[in-house]
């Protein structure tokens, strides 16, 4: 194993999260809403998980899952969909959920995908931004954390699908 730096701890992710939920509630609180989490897996399965807890409205849940990364540290740039929605989402207010927001390659492509789809409103919500690797440019509306370029893992964060069941955020030292 390697070692691995506590980045944020599990009471600041928490805490961050309960914060970002009772955001998006007030937000989408409205009668004509019709939100729906579009989780893009597996990073964001923990992230999801917490998020729709803390959400008090109600809300759809969907899927999908996308690639780039494979066993590297960093995105190949070829974007890859290994699993679509199951859900029609013409109409809905989508809220895309991701892990982390790195290069922006694979949430561009995936915002451009989905907008065609014909979408009521489309939102993104990122657990962890990372601007200074960012090669595209991705409009966020939800932000838990801004990082440095480290490479980290845990809390559904991988490397080589290895790390994802710590409970905290940590920089994986080479």
């Amino acid at each position: 194993m390697k070692d691995i730096k506590v980045f944020l701890s599990e009471e600041e992710i928490k805490a961050k999260v309960a914060e970002l939920g009772k955001k998006i509630s007030d937000d989408y609180r409205e009668s004509d809403k019709n939100l729906i989490l579009i989780a893009i897996l597996k990073g964001s399965v923990v992230f999801l998980s917490d998020l729709m807890r803390n959400i008090d409205i109600d809300l759809n849940i969907d899927f999908m899952v996308v690639s780039s990364y494979g066993a590297s540290t960093e995105s190949s740039g070829n974007i890859k969909i290994i699993k679509d929605l199951d859900i029609n989402i013409r109409d809905y207010d989508l809220l895309i959920v991701e892990d982390i927001l790195d290069s922006g390659r694979t949430l561009s492509k995936l915002i451009d995908i989905l907008k065609m789809r014909d979408p009521k409103s489309l939102k993104v919500c990122t657990l962890l931004d990372k601007p200074d690797r960012r090669v595209c440019n991705v409009d966020l509306d939800y932000c838990g954390f801004v990082i440095p370029d480290e490479f980290i893992v845990g809390y559904g964060l991988d490397f080589d699908e290895k790390y994802r069941n710590l409970p905290y955020i940590g920089i994986l030292e080479p």
